[in-house]
C-alpha cells in the first residue's frame, strides 16, 4: 500500500479510502490511485481487514433447491448486492429438510460468515439464537422464521392467490380446484388461505375433493389433477400453488385436450420460462424473485451496520399476468 501511495502521490489513508470504497476522495485522486494499483498489481489484504474489523466479508445463503428456476434470480440478486459491499456469497440447498437446513446454517456460522440469508425448511430456528446473539446478521426470505424474531422478506402469497382465484371466478368459474405444496410450508398454507378467501368472498362453497396439498412430485400432482377433473363434480378451473405444480398441470391438461369440449382454465402461482409461448399462454400470479433477494440482502447489510435496530418485516406485492389460460370460461 505504501508503494501505491508513493506512486499516486497521496497518503496511505487516501489509498485505504479508495480500496475500501469510502467517501472523501476526489474523482481525479481516485483515478490516480486506481492507476497506481493497476500498475503495481496491488491486492487488498483481506486477512488484515478481517482482523481489523472483525468481519470475514462473506455471507451465507441457504435455499430450498438451487436447481429450482425460482431461486436463480433470487440467488443472483443476493450475489450482486454482496459484491457491491465487497462480500463473497456462499450458498447451499436444504432440499426442504429442516435437519439439512440446520446443518448448513451452522456450518456457515462455523466458517464465520458475517451474515445469513435463509429460506426456512424448518419451523423452529431457536438453534440460531446463540449465533445471532454473537453478531451473525440473519434475514429470512420467502418464509418467516420459526420461534425467533428476525428480519424477514416475503411475497404476498395470500393476496396473490386470492387475486388469482378471483380472476377465475370473474370469468364464470364456480368449481375451482387448488393443487398446492406441502401444508407445513408457509407459502403453501398462505396460498391455500387466499384460495379459500376468494371463494368465500364470492359466496362459493369448496368441496373437499377440490383441494389437494402434498409434494410437488409429478405423479402426485397428476393424480390430484385427474381426480378433480374426473370427479362427481369435476372442476372447470385449476389454481396451482407454485411453478413446479403448474408445469405438471399444463402437461395433464395438454394430454386431456382432446377429451374435453372446452379447455380447463388454469392460473398458476409463480411465472416460469416459456409460459408466454404456450398456446394458450399460462396466466400466472408472478412474484419478483430478484426483488426478494435484493431486499433480503439490503436488509442484511443494514443489520450489519446497525445490529440494535428492531427486526423488520417486508412484504412485496405480486402481479397477475393474464395470458389466456385463466380467461377461458366454463363449459355450459
Amino acid at each position: 500500500m505504501k508503494d501505491v501511495a508513493a506512486r499516486a502521490g497521496v497518503g496511505l489513508k487516501t489509498v485505504s479510502r479508495v480500496v475500501n470504497a469510502e467517501p472523501g476522495v476526489t474523482p481525479d485522486t481516485e483515478r490516480r490511485v486506481k492507476e497506481a494499483i493497476d500498475a503495481l498489481g496491488f491486492r487488498r489484504n483481506d486477512s488484515a481487514r478481517v482482523l481489523r474489523k472483525g468481519r470475514t466479508a462473506s455471507i451465507g445463503l441457504v435455499l430450498e433447491d438451487l436447481a429450482d428456476p425460482f431461486y436463480g434470480p433470487l440467488n443472483r440478486a443476493v450475489e450482486e448486492v454482496a459484491r457491491a459491499h465487497g462480500a463473497l456469497l456462499i450458498n447451499g440447498s436444504s432440499a426442504e429438510d429442516p435437519d439439512r437446513e440446520q446443518e448448513l446454517v451452522l456450518a456457515l456460522c462455523a466458517r464465520r460468515v458475517d451474515g445469513l440469508i435463509v429460506i426456512p425448511a424448518g419451523d423452529d430456528h431457536r438453534y440460531l439464537e446463540p449465533e445471532m446473539a454473537a453478531g451473525v446478521a440473519t434475514v429470512f426470505v420467502d418464509r418467516p422464521a420459526g420461534k425467533v424474531e428476525a428480519d424477514t422478506v416475503l411475497s404476498d402469497s395470500f393476496g396473490g392467490a386470492r387475486n388469482g382465484v378471483a380472476h377465475l371466478i370473474a370469468h364464470g368459474h364456480r368449481r375451482i380446484g387448488f393443487i398446492g405444496d406441502q401444508p407445513r410450508i408457509h407459502t403453501a398454507s398462505e396460498r391455500l388461505r387466499g384460495y379459500h378467501a376468494a371463494m368465500e368472498e364470492a359466496g362459493l362453497d369448496v368441496e373437499p375433493a377440490w383441494v389437494a396439498l402434498g409434494s410437488t412430485d409429478p405423479a402426485r400432482v397428476r393424480g390430484a389433477a385427474g381426480a378433480m377433473l374426473d370427479g362427481a363434480e369435476p372442476v372447470t378451473a385449476l389454481f396451482s400453488g407454485n411453478n413446479r405444480v403448474t408445469v405438471t398441470v399444463v402437461r395433464v391438461l395438454a394430454d386431456r385436450a382432446q377429451e374435453r369440449d372446452r379447455p380447463t382454465a388454469l392460473v398458476g402461482f409463480d411465472d416460469f420460462e416459456l409460459a408466454d409461448l404456450l398456446v394458450p399462454g399460462v396466466t400466472v400470479v408472478a412474484q419478483d424473485a430478484a426483488e426478494l433477494g435484493r431486499a433480503a440482502a439490503n436488509l442484511l447489510f443494514r443489520r450489519l451496520e446497525d445490529a440494535a435496530r428492531a427486526p423488520e418485516r417486508v412484504v412485496l406485492g405480486t402481479r397477475l399476468i393474464a395470458r389466456g389460460s385463466g380467461e377461458v370460461g366454463p363449459v355450459g
